[in-house]
């Protein structure tokens, strides 16, 4: 190599380590951070998009803004797919994803195109517990009654709440539940119930509690899905007191797994790991700001910070479990073995 090629070599080297090492303040200063939410207006998740997006980026160095943008589809995963394989990969574009999501690698989701251990999760602002629940004068009343009562259920796609716990009590434990999907999001399905296009839904205790049945009072919580009982629904019966085997209650705790991932906020795989910390530290920050929790509150908002160290070790841990309870669950799911 000749001293004049070295020389462009070592300069061209020098350019991309400057831009690399670039500092996040300057960075992101004067910068608008597009947050792709991958849920429709109108719902739960529209609502903690938004009020995100008004916060963070007062503890981001910087101090850059931030535009949700809805991009809708399967509860998240075309934003998951778009962030991992076309997205930025700078730190100047996130997304907000259903907690099943990084789950359907491992348990045979159609049209995954990631890695959900590479994923940079960001943290949650929340812990919800799925419920399932019914209009008040639906054929079924209690958890038992969906052993002999079919109740018909709104949905979205792959992965989402919606579809996914339903079809899976319905495989595994034989629950009478028909999901019709098509839906662009829970908003979508509440007005479904008030119509009673369908008679019941799947999805985060708080979400459903911003639908006009249940404000009403017109819904019965059939069962919570989770390991462990919400303090606020206590009284509703587990999911898991369900399982009649244990490679049944095995394959439950390992689908319910995910109420433990909150609300993902993620970012590409391949973002900086400098400007992952930031981001990682401005979240944490942010849920403990007074003027957040106080805009939270306004909004009937359940704030429990994850963060998103305690993310990725779930994930970890999940793409841990032993074959047979993987094909168990994957079984129960529809998907084949």
């Amino acid at each position: 190599m000749t001293v004049k090629v070295a020389l462009v070599v070592l300069f061209a080297w020098g350019l991309a380590s400057t831009a690399h090492a670039q500092a996040p303040a300057e960075f992101y200063k004067g910068k608008t951070i597009q947050l792709l939410v991958g849920f429709g207006p109108g719902g739960e998740d529209d609502v903690w998009a938004r009020t995100i997006a008004k916060h963070i980026g007062n503890h981001i160095p910087g101090n850059p803004g931030m535009v949700p943008v809805h991009a809708p589809g399967s509860g998240g995963l075309l934003v998951v797919n778009r962030l991992y394989n076309a997205a930025p990969k700078d730190g100047s574009v996130v997304g907000m994803i259903n907690r099943g999501i990084p789950f359907e690698p491992l348990l045979g989701g159609q049209g995954t195109q990631f890695d959900a251990q590479k994923i940079n999760y960001l943290g949650s602002p929340g812990r919800d517990t799925t419920v399932c629940a019914a209009r008040k004068d639906a054929p079924v009343q209690t958890v038992q009654d969906l052993f002999s009562k079919e109740l018909t259920l709104g949905g979205t796609g792959s992965g989402a709440d919606t579809a996914i716990y339903p079809e899976f009590l319905a495989a595994l434990l034989g629950m009478k539940m028909k999901v019709v999907k098509g839906y662009k999001g829970s908003h979508e399905i509440h007005l479904a119930m008030e119509r009673n296009e369908v008679q019941g839904i799947c999805l985060a205790y708080d979400s459903l509690l911003r639908g006009n049945l249940a404000r009403q009072g017109q819904i019965n919580i059939l069962l919570q899905a989770a390991i462990e009982p919400d303090p606020r629904i206590k009284d509703v019966p587990l999911g898991l007191q369900q399982a009649r085997a244990g490679e049944e209650r095995a394959a439950l705790e390992l689908f319910f797994a995910r109420a433990s991932m909150g609300r993902p906020f993620v970012a590409p795989a391949e973002v900086p790991p400098e400007r992952v910390a930031v981001l990682r530290t401005a979240f944490q920050a942010m849920l403990r700001d007074p003027a957040f929790l106080d805009d939270a509150n306004k909004q009937r908002l359940n704030v429990v910070a994850i963060t998103g160290e305690q993310q990725a070790a779930l994930i970890a841990d999940a793409y841990r479990t032993p074959p047979a309870i993987v094909q168990r669950t994957i079984k129960a799911l529809g998907r084949g073995g």
